[in-house]
């Protein structure tokens, strides 16, 4: 069985570097810090979306040019702090080594560039673990698209009829669905609304609840 997670919100807390790197891009383009508090409703859809939200949330336009700019500030500054706060959720990896040992194995499709979810996963010791990392741009469409967690299953060497995604918001349970896969979702994630709200066929507080909620799936 493929198990293919999401990053951002489901198997990491990167909520900290990330906004760390949101407040130092828009006060450079002379723009408001943004509060803590709002992570959950901003992030989960790759860095260009995080600007994007943060922006509307002042009420604030920025022609194209400078909105690549900004984008192109914040990869370059978050790969500069990408592991100073973030951290593996509680039972990532004991709830990872419970489904190896009945036959699972793993892969990551997230819309975070693949280039720092590569460079995060390697610093926070995991990346061995995944026989593919899919990021926004390895396929060049994100995710609620279903293609790149159908690609992702194929890189994987896994079938959609043997697969569950992971994730933590509405993105990642939509894209499950439009690719005919089952869907768990945490709840500690990063969406703006309950993630129950939005139909997953599982909802887990902790990772140690994974392998049950895998089960229960599996019939």
């Amino acid at each position: 069985m493929l198990y293919v997670f999401d990053l951002d919100g489901t198997l990491a807390d990167t909520a900290p570097d990330l906004m760390g790197t949101l407040d130092h891009v828009m006060t450079q383009a002379g723009f408001a810090t943004t509060p803590a508090e709002d992570a959950r409703s901003l992030l989960g859809a790759g860095a260009r979306a995080l600007i994007q939200r943060a922006l509307r949330q002042q009420g604030a336009t920025v022609d194209a040019a400078r909105e690549d700019e900004m984008f192109r500030l914040f990869l370059a500054h978050y790969e500069t702090r990408i592991a100073d706060e973030t951290l593996l959720y509680p039972g990532v990896e004991a709830a990872l080594d419970e489904l190896e040992r009945t036959g699972g194995f793993f892969a990551v499709c997230t819309n975070k560039i693949e280039r720092p979810a590569k460079i995060l996963l390697e610093k926070l010791g995991v990346i061995e673990r995944f026989a593919f990392i899919c990021g926004q741009d390895t396929f060049g469409v994100a995710k609620p698209d279903p293609t790149p967690l159908l690609r992702t299953i194929a890189a994987s060497g896994g079938a959609p009829a043997r697969t569950i995604m992971v994730g933590d918001s509405k993105t990642d349970i939509a894209t499950a669905k439009a690719a005919g896969v089952p869907v768990i979702a945490v709840d500690f994630g990063y969406t703006d609304r309950p993630v129950q709200e939005y139909s997953p066929d599982q909802v887990i507080s902790h990772f140690s609840e994974l392998p049950k909620a895998a089960l229960r799936l599996l019939g």
